[in-house]
């Protein structure tokens, strides 16, 4: 029988977090960093786990920037990788360092483990003394509180214990067989795909050139090798057809392949290795789908959770933390502040439009790399080694490349529909519109040339003042000072207007005039008149 306790843990707080990859980890630290109480749970008995993801793309670390910990991460990633694709015998070289790509301080591919990511997010959480609580399982709901002010959370203690946990907001990012997303009731529309992934780490004799990404042609599919082994030197990652199979653990690494499979998967990809040593393997069943809604109530989805797609174009990860760092800083604001209605219906808004979106992206990319459609086999197997020869001197365009990685980073994604999404009068066009990323450019503040990234890299809503603005505290429709609301002078930029970016560095308001809609603006969302001390950078 499972017994009922209550342990010191069972003190309220804003958010209670289920989940401990990258996404759940991004979103404590960005919820506690914008003022909310958090606890962060996963079922897990142990953080340790084989990565999944292996890269990072622009747009994720500009969102991480703030946060303090974009350093750290790419001091453990490649941030210059070279690849070589092969054709059976044809080898073509390709550069994915540094683009020119002048609107971010991230214009490249970054290359690192996702167990890498994790560890720099643990840290960085108990720096701040949020530590996660492993082998603690959600379990439900079990109540609300009279007042629809606070839910009880249903966890299942390391000791067998049930705990019941006073929260105002549920964060799920418990993957893609949510518990979370099951007590919602959100339905979970898609298909599985015909083929699944396979991950290894291997040993290999007569190996290809060292520390490089190489990619294996074929019209059977794509075969990767990562120079990013996990207790050896080589990843592979490689697709198969999948036999149809309802109790398939989709997104989880608890199946492993036998290791024929993984040589003779090695011996169809035309490279010339050989295995010497599995380290370790497992099978992967793919799916396509997206939740409806995001949002019920106190309870939210985000990550694999909300929506899974294939490992294409390696937008997983990325997903993610671009859904905790969206989510994030609205239940910190809504924690603290007066009001939060429009603030969090926009979460479901915004980010399940972006999720069909990098859905649609990633269907288009796997049915070239995997699908065993004879159109695609065709591709593959015909048309591409065909063009070969030509590769090289398309792929020494930079700019052909810097596209790539554009595309990559989720340029498409943006919040023009968004309920907080707002143009003043008169409308200041010299400025993203309302919803779109704001981009990096030189600017001059203060007699000082900088970046508009790094005025923008602390948590906070940032406005930016045109030089000519007009400005006065109360503009900020209170006397009492904002802790996370930053103001910068732009003198390089002529202008009487304002913008407000919002902490996951999209543009939340404009206008032509620094006036009182600024404040209008800023109590739609919830800015709260007074705040803790900001995390620490």
């Amino acid at each position: 029988m499972v017994a009922i306790g209550r342990s010191d843990m069972t003190t309220e707080t804003d958010v209670l977090v289920v989940g401990a990859g990258p996404t759940g980890l991004t979103l404590a630290l960005q919820a506690h960093a914008h003022g909310a109480r958090v606890r962060i749970i996963d079922r897990r008995r142990e953080r340790v786990r084989p990565s999944r993801a292996m890269m990072l793309h622009a747009r994720a670390l500009e969102c991480l920037r703030p946060l303090g910990v974009s350093e750290a991460l790419l001091d453990r990633a490649d941030t210059a990788p070279e690849a070589r694709i092969h054709f059976g015998r044809r080898v073509v070289p390709v550069q994915l360092g540094h683009v020119d790509l002048p609107d971010t301080a991230f214009p490249h591919l970054t290359l690192v483990r996702q167990a890498d990511v994790e560890e720099v997010l643990w840290s960085a959480l108990e720096e701040h003394g949020v530590r996660v609580e492993w082998g603690v399982e959600f379990l439900g709901v079990s109540s609300f509180s009279s007042g629809g002010r606070l839910v009880s959370a249903s966890l299942r203690t390391t000791d067998d214990r049930l705990e019941l946990h006073p929260c105002r907001f549920i964060a799920g990012c418990d993957g893609q067989s949510s518990t979370v997303r099951s007590v919602m009731g959100a339905t979970w529309s898609g298909a599985p795909y015909r083929v699944e992934a396979l991950l290894a780490d291997l040993e290999l004799q007569d190996a290809p050139e060292p520390g490089m990404l190489h990619v294996a042609v074929n019209a059977s599919g794509l075969a990767f090798l990562f120079a990013l082994g996990e207790g050896s030197t080589w990843r592979m990652l490689a697709t198969r057809p999948a036999e149809p199979d309802p109790s398939a653990a989709f997104g989880q690494l608890d199946l492993p392949a036998p290791a024929d499979d993984v040589r003779r998967l090695l011996e169809e990809s035309s490279l010339a290795a050989t295995i010497s040593d599995v380290r370790w393997s497992a099978r992967i069943p793919l799916q396509r789908r997206v939740a409806k809604p995001f949002r019920r109530g106190a309870l939210f989805l985000a990550g694999d959770a909300a929506h899974a797609h294939s490992p294409a174009g390696g937008q997983g990860m990325n997903n993610g933390i671009l859904d905790a760092a969206n989510l994030g800083w609205k239940l910190g604001l809504a924690s603290v502040g007066s009001g939060h209605g429009r603030l969090l219906d926009s979460y479901d808004q915004e980010r399940r439009r972006a999720a069909r979106r990098v859905l649609a992206l990633t269907h288009a990319i796997f049915f070239a790399e995997a699908s065993p459609n004879p159109a695609a086999r065709l591709l593959r197997g015909g048309l591409l080694p065909f063009a070969a020869p030509v590769m090289p001197a398309l792929l020494r365009r930079k700019r052909l490349t810097a596209i790539a990685v554009r595309l990559l980073a989720q340029p498409y994604v943006h919040y023009g529909q968004s309920g907080i999404s707002r143009d003043g009068a008169p409308r200041n066009h010299r400025w993203p519109r309302p919803g779109h990323r704001l981009a990096d450019a030189a600017v001059t503040t203060d007699g000082r040339v900088g970046r508009l990234h790094e005025l923008t890299a602390a948590p906070g809503i940032h406005v930016l003042l045109e030089r000519d603005a007009r400005w006065d505290p109360d503009l900020l429709g209170t006397r009492q000072p904002r802790a996370l609301v930053h103001i910068h002078r732009i003198v390089s930029h002529p202008g009487r207007g304002v913008v407000a970016v919002r902490p996951d560095g999209h543009v939340g308001f404009r206008c032509g005039e620094a006036d009182g809609q600024l404040g209008d603006w800023l109590r739609l969302v919830g800015a709260p008149e007074r705040l803790g001390k900001p995390l620490a950078r």
